[in-house]
């Protein structure tokens, strides 16, 4: 076993509820951790046997360019596809991070975090 982590993938998107939200649009910071099976990938040193990197920052790019009103929506999104993509994948956890939230107060962010 083992994992492939992506952290800190910033993005730019139209998530949320309000109006100004999908107008406007805010920073996002999406934290990505992937347990597979690496076995075959580590023995035939294979991309095509590897869960790539490339190719699941892709799937969270396409993913949160998707405008959702619940970062919980995106989030499961992001998870089922990766699952759906890559057989070898054990389990997918996500974070979902909206910087300077428009919530009446002075938070840096507001981050879901899913397990799938």
């Amino acid at each position: 076993m083992g994992k492939v982590i992506l952290t800190d993938i910033r993005i730019y998107a139209f998530h949320g509820c309000m109006e100004e939200e999908e107008r406007i649009g805010s920073d996002y910071i999406v934290n990505l951790e992937v347990e597979a099976d690496m076995k075959k990938a580590s023995a035939t040193d294979a991309l095509v046997d590897a869960v790539d990197y490339v190719n699941l920052n892709t799937i969270v790019k396409e993913e949160m360019s998707v405008r959702s009103k619940l970062l919980e929506h995106v989030g499961q999104r992001i998870i089922d596809r990766i699952l759906k993509q890559f057989p070898e994948v054990l389990s997918v956890e996500v974070s979902v991070a909206k910087q300077n939230p428009p919530i009446g107060g002075d938070v840096g962010e507001v981050c879901v975090c899913l397990k799938g």
